[in-house]
């Protein structure tokens, strides 16, 4: 499928101003953002932008108060992530919701088990979960290994195969690599890529625009719980993107602010002054230890 094909087909999921109050406090305000099946669509963002607010909605955790919500050409309103994940999207939490001590299986099929009869159906789900572990390239030998045991790639590559095994059309990542080294990022970011080559809608929720960029077909940054960017790979740099995310116009004031600093300067050492407050002394009411008394 070409880029053209893609940009001229209909979203899988589609928000339209989408707006969340708590109470007095607006986290989100006039959100529009298009996810399409095949590609990567890239949310970035600094702390407080919106990112964790924005996954909530569109994993049905919480309701919008503004604006509606698309899917496949419906408009949705989910009350539960189990709506959302019957609908087609499934959410991998940077947490990645796994049972560190349970085994590999275990944990694919943790609550959607296979019975045949009054018992668990072990060596079917063994089949499936190494067969779909399989088709996104990872080989894990032993099953029945803690999946606690496995590298951070390994374990969000387990998460990923899972969702889609169990039907998700959109998958949304939530800071997939932030707790992962260069060499285990890039094992996400090409299992990444393996899901949007698989036909899925792939929204990547990350601070990173490096690794955005690496995979990203559509990029959207937000701020202060609005869309500053939106934009598609040919419309932009690397460099644009993380200037953005730098703080674009923002960073710009700040360096005129802090044109009287020399950032290369060095200050002699010398003595500071405190305010002549001295610190209490507790060894006199220090009980006695056994040895003491």
């Amino acid at each position: 499928m070409s880029v053209d094909d893609i940009v001229e087909a209909a979203p899988i999921l589609q928000l339209d101003n989408i707006g969340k109050k708590y109470g007095n406090v607006r986290a989100l305000r006039g959100v529009n953002i298009s996810v399409r099946q095949g590609e990567v669509t890239c949310v970035l963002g600094d702390n407080g932008a919106g990112k964790s607010t924005l996954i909530k909605i569109m994993s049905g955790l919480h309701e919008h108060t503004d604006g509606t919500m698309t899917v496949q050409g419906a408009v949705r309103r989910f009350a539960s992530p189990r709506v959302a994940q019957a609908i087609g999207i499934a959410t991998v939490y940077q947490d990645l919701a796994l049972a560190p001590l349970m085994s590999v299986w275990r944990n694919f099929f943790i609550g959607n088990e296979i019975s045949r009869g009054p018992f668990l159906d072990i060596a079917r789900m063994k089949r499936i979960c190494g067969a779909e572990l399989t088709k996104m390239g990872i080989a894990i030998p032993d099953l029945d290994r803690p999946v606690g045991s496995l590298s951070g790639g390994q374990r969000q590559v387990v998460s990923i195969a899972r969702a889609i095994y169990f039907g998700a059309r959109v998958i949304i990542l939530d800071e997939p690599t932030a707790a992962l080294g260069v060499k285990q990022s890039g094992v996400v970011l090409k299992y990444i890529a393996r899901a949007r080559d698989a036909g899925l809608g792939v929204i990547f929720i990350t601070h990173n625009p490096h690794h955005a960029y690496l995979v990203g077909n559509h990029f959207v940054v937000m701020k202060l719980g609005q869309v500053v960017l939106d934009a598609r790979r040919d419309e932009l740099t690397i460099e644009q993107l993380i200037a953005e995310m730098s703080g674009g116009e923002e960073l710009v004031e700040l360096s005129h602010e802090l044109r009287g600093v020399s950032p290369d300067r060095v200050v002699t050492p010398q003595l500071v002054e405190h305010g002549g407050v001295t610190a209490p002394d507790h060894t006199a009411s220090r009980l006695p230890r056994n040895d003491e008394a």
